[in-house]
């Protein structure tokens, strides 16, 4: 099996292929190469038992398309993205990278040919929804984002669905939660505080909260969003019929409940790291985002996430030892 991770550098890009390296299989087929395309230089995964490629390229340039699909992959892992502060601050690059990428990836698959049918997992976000906002967003709850970023993710899934209904891929959007706690340093993106204030604490360093205590979210670890990943490439088909897009499962938790699974893993003196600095920019966006979710389907077709924040803490901990 021939897989291409879209993003192959980003964070959960570069789990994803370090888990497909370790296992070397996907289901049941074993992983004979692994294409890493990025705008930055993708890092291989140590010790994979199959050829790895890196190339540099931004997709939603002319051409380079058709290039990361040379290696006719049967699996392709659509990752990368402008985030969500970022897609609100720069429009023009926000609608270049999030929308003509992926069209002129999906139109690369078309105009492949020969019998070409790949399966695509596109990374979509719960930020497609908007408010008024339901007590739990259900499976039947229509996308109506109010923000950039999550208008969109949501085309984009429209996309995926049709070029999919018309034969030319077999395409899966799911809709990740907010991924939390991320290794590495702050992104653009708007969201990127939920992971700051547990992870800069937890290091000995100051966060800044920009939202109240009260603003609830829906969260899953990087652990569970490779897992989804992985579990949505392997995916009958015919379990999805004609509904594309899944809600993935998470945690609803507030950030007031965050900080308290803070305090039970790192204690008070962690807790004291967090410095309250509103920010009305950030405070606009997250309003707008879903608070929590009903993803009964997902749990039917199989996917799995975290059960309270304290154990999204401790899986970071694991995963990350050398923070």
């Amino acid at each position: 099996m021939r897989i291409l991770i879209v993003g192959g550098a980003g964070m959960l890009g570069s789990k994803l292929a370090e888990r497909l390296a370790q296992e070397g299989v996907l289901g049941a087929s074993a992983i004979s190469q692994l294409s890493l395309v990025d705008v930055a230089p993708p890092v291989p995964p140590p010790d994979a038992g199959f050829d790895v490629v890196t190339r540099v390229a931004d997709i939603s340039e002319g051409g380079l398309a058709q290039d990361a699909l040379s290696a006719r992959p049967d699996v392709i892992f659509h990752l990368a993205a402008v985030v969500s502060g970022e897609a609100e601050a720069d429009f023009d690059k926000g609608y270049r990278v999030n929308l003509d990428g992926t069209r002129r990836l999906l139109d690369a698959i078309r105009e492949a040919g020969g019998g070409y049918r790949p399966r695509v997992v596109f990374a979509s976000s719960i930020a497609v929804f908007g408010p008024p906002f339901p007590e739990a967003i259900g499976d039947d709850h229509a996308a109506a984002p109010l923000t950039s970023y999550g208008t969109q993710k949501a085309i984009a899934e429209l996309l995926l669905a049709d070029y999919t209904r018309r034969g030319f891929l077999d395409g899966i959007a799911i809709r990740l939660p907010t991924i939390c706690v991320r290794p590495g340093t702050p992104n653009r993106a708007a969201s990127g505080f939920f992971s700051g204030i547990i992870r800069e604490p937890l290091s000995g360093r100051e966060a800044v909260l920009p939202v109240s205590e009260d603003v609830r979210h829906w969260f899953a670890s990087p652990r569970s969003a490779v897992g989804f990943l992985v579990h949505a490439a392997t995916l009958d088909a015919g379990a999805l019929r004609d509904l594309r897009p899944l809600n993935m499962p998470g945690l609803s938790a507030t950030v007031a409940e965050q900080i308290a699974a803070l305090r039970e893993v790192g204690g008070e003196e962690a807790v004291a790291l967090i410095r309250r600095e509103p920010d009305e920019t950030i405070v606009r966006i997250v309003e707008s985002w879903p608070r929590n979710f009903d993803a009964r389907r997902a749990h039917e077709l199989g996917f799995r996430a975290e059960t309270s924040f304290a154990e999204i803490i401790r899986v970071y901990l694991e995963d990350e030892p050398a923070r």
